[in-house]
């Protein structure tokens, strides 16, 4: 168990972050709900009720999308971009897809290589690019589960403002969709960006996010 628990620190450290943040956001957001609700002079709901609306799923979906998006064209860009002096990006003499050999597929696979790897043909050809895929899927299923619930917030609100309900294709068009997506992409960006330029000059001794502590600032693709 000890063993498991060191070898898995990272996700399961995240994913205790993520249980105990998402259960922050479902209490604070009832209470911020139930506040709507009687300023409205409607009666507040419970907890179950609250995690099964349209509000906390339209909520929580927003910033799943964003995530999702953010990675998947972090992972394909960094293909051709470039940022000298990064860990996160690979030197000039790298760009591209590389060669099988650097890749280490068709002739150059090993044995301990996965595989879909060392099978050759589509599957090697899926599997090279099965991470930016995952995300991009997971972003696409993140996005239509924002749409769906945001639709049944927005209509909700409409109807209690005694406004009239608008379809799917309608919501997509609307501003409260957009403004929902585009607040969180802008800050996915930004933060980003600014991580691939602070990495250049600034350091975290023992991070693999970042270059060694004594390393020249024009050193690219590699961490300490």
């Amino acid at each position: 168990m000890r063993r498991f628990l060191r070898d898995n620190g990272l996700s399961l450290g995240f994913g205790l972050l993520f249980l105990a943040s998402l259960a922050g956001q479902a209490f604070a957001g009832l209470a911020d709900f139930n506040d709507g609700r009687l300023r409205h002079a409607v009666e507040p709901v419970g907890l179950l009720d609250y995690l099964t609306s349209a509000d906390f799923a339209v909520d929580v979906a927003e910033n799943w999308q964003s995530e999702y998006l953010q990675f998947f064209l972090y992972v394909f860009a960094t293909v051709w971009l470039l940022q000298r002096g990064s860990p996160e990006s690979k030197p000039a003499d790298r760009v591209g897809v590389e060669s099988d050999e650097a890749q280490q597929i068709g002739a150059h696979a090993t044995k301990e290589s996965p595989r879909w790897v060392r099978a050759g043909g589509w599957r090697t050809g899926v599997f090279s690019i099965s991470l930016g895929l995952v995300m991009l899927g997971l972003f696409l299923l993140s996005w239509l589960a924002q749409s769906v619930a945001g639709m049944s917030a927005y209509n909700a609100e409409q109807i209690a403002d005694f406004g009239d309900p608008v379809s799917w294709f309608g919501y997509l068009a609307s501003p409260d969709f957009w403004n929902r997506s585009l607040q969180n992409w802008q800050s996915e960006f930004l933060a980003i960006g600014s991580m691939a330029v602070f990495s250049v000059y600034l350091r975290q001794r023992g991070s693999p996010e970042s270059k060694p502590v004594g390393a020249p600032h024009h050193a690219t693709d590699e961490s300490g």
